[in-house]
Parts: C-alpha cells; structure tokens; sequence
C-alpha cells in the first residue's frame, strides 16, 4: 500500500529522517505544526496518513503488522539509505513499536507517545459508530454536523477533532476521509496488542513520552515496556493529557528535541521527494 504523506524540510542540509505516525481518527496534517517546527532544526519529517485514514488507500485489514509494514515501505523509498527516527503517537505508537519490533534496520531511535505495548479497554468505537451514523445528505456546514453529532458525542473538543475528518465539498455530498466500516470492524485489534515472537526486541534508543495526566501509561506497564525495549526511557509531560503535542506543544517539542539531539544520526543521502512540502 503507497501511503500518502507529506514531507517537510531541506533534504541538503537535513540531519536525518523523522516520520510521525498519528492515533486514531487522525492525519498526518496533525502533525503539521510539530513538523514544521522540527525541520527547522534540522530534519526532513515525513507525516503518512495511516492506512484507512486521510487521503491513504482504504483496506478491510487494520492490523498492526500491515500498518507497520506501510511505513516500512515509504521509508524504503523515501529514506533508503539511513534509518529513521520513528515517532508515533497512541494507534501510531503501535504501529511504531511494531515497526521498530519486526524492522529494527530500518528504526534509528523510536519516540512512542502516551500508549504502551498492552491491549486497552478504551472503547472507541461508539466514536466511529456515532460518526458512522450521522445523517450527512443536508449538512452544508461543519457547524451542522458539530450540532447533529453533539448529542452522540458531547465533548466539544472530541467533536472537533473528529469533524476534521469530515469533507464538504462544494459540490456533490459530504463524505467521512477515514474508512468507518473498517475501523469499527476492526476496534479489538486496534485497542489490542499482539505480542511478537518470544526474544524479539528493539534495542534502539526509545524514548516513551507520557502525558502527566494520561491513563494510557501506568506504573504497571514498565514491564511490558522494557521486556521489549530494554534501552527505553520513560518520561512525563505534566499537565498534559492523551493529546500530548496538542495540549503542551512546547512541553513535547522541548522532551522530543532533547532526545533528538542525543540520538542524532550521521548524514546519509535522501531520495527526492515525490510529494509536496508545505
């Protein structure tokens, strides 16, 4: 599968390869901020769309083998000769893990954001169903659909994050970017993990970025974490929730920069970018 992405900052001059994954529900437009501000130090970012979301294919398989086998693929392409810095936040921080777990060659250092390699019990899929079900034939207006989806979803914040999600085009009906069908069927194995192999770790530089305030990170996964990333670093943003880089951009950019700058690969020829740099 050829994801789709976007790439920022100056080949010629770049210190390495960053590619973020983004979580559920999510895009790599995201990330935009953060990887604007992270090429500005230095770095070519990459910002994929995970497959069934944004503008990437859409697959009845929502496993996190395949989706780490997507970012390994674009990766190949896009960064043949040196392996990236991975930074993946909630489903894309399994999806990172799991790409550093099966492809170590291809991971320089790993940046996993408020989610440990455990199944949860969050149940997202009413989100997906509550999107899934919203009557989209009259709404000409995002503040129709804010309105339409509140009952279901109350929290402003949640229906604003869901709703970038959500295309209105002049013309023709309004459609949803990620494939619901896909993501509601396959809910179990995205709050799921599913361990590798017994001896398989990742024995790169990891940093696991909590939010202070997040549930998603506990005292009792430290052993799930250095079972399979023996080097991993754990650390907490205070005040900040599940959203890490949303609710403390400077907190996260400060934690992430200062990992960078400790795990900062040797230059290496990039390919040419086949897709648009903001």
């Amino acid at each position: 599968m050829r994801l789709s992405f976007s790439r920022f900052g100056d080949v010629a001059t770049a210190r390495g390869v960053v590619v973020i994954l983004h979580g559920l529900f999510g895009s790599g437009r995201n990330w935009s901020a953060i990887a604007k501000r992270l090429a500005r130090v230095g770095w070519v970012v990459l910002t994929p769309d995970l497959r069934n979301h944004g503008g990437s294919p859409w697959d009845d398989v929502m496993t996190y083998p395949a989706m780490a086998e997507d970012v390994r693929a674009v990766l190949a392409d896009e960064s043949p000769e040196q392996p990236a810095v991975v930074i993946g936040h909630s489903m894309g921080g399994k999806v990172a893990m799991r790409l550093a777990l099966e492809h170590p060659s291809r991971v320089h250092a790993l940046v996993v954001v408020d989610v440990a390699p455990v199944a949860y019990r969050h149940d997202l899929g009413t989100l997906a169903e509550a999107m899934r079900s919203l009557p989209l034939g009259g709404v000409r207006r995002r503040a129709e659909a804010d309105a339409a989806l509140s009952q279901a979803v109350p929290e402003a914040a949640v229906r604003a994050f869901l709703l970038q999600n959500l295309d209105i085009p002049d013309h023709g009906p309004p459609r949803w970017r990620p494939n619901l069908d896909a993501l509601i069927t396959s809910m179990k194995t995205i709050s799921g993990w599913l361990e590798p192999p017994r001896g398989v770790r990742y024995e790169g530089p990891t940093l696991m970025l909590a939010g202070g305030t997040s549930d998603y990170v506990r005292a009792t996964h430290r052993d799930a974490v250095t079972a399979l990333f023996p080097n991993a670093r754990l650390e907490a943003v205070p005040d900040a929730g599940h959203w890490v880089h949303a609710e403390q951009p400077e907190a996260f950019l400060k934690a992430v920069n200062r990992f960078l700058d400790s795990v900062s690969p040797p230059l290496a020829s990039l390919s040419p970018s086949r897709s648009t740099t903001p």
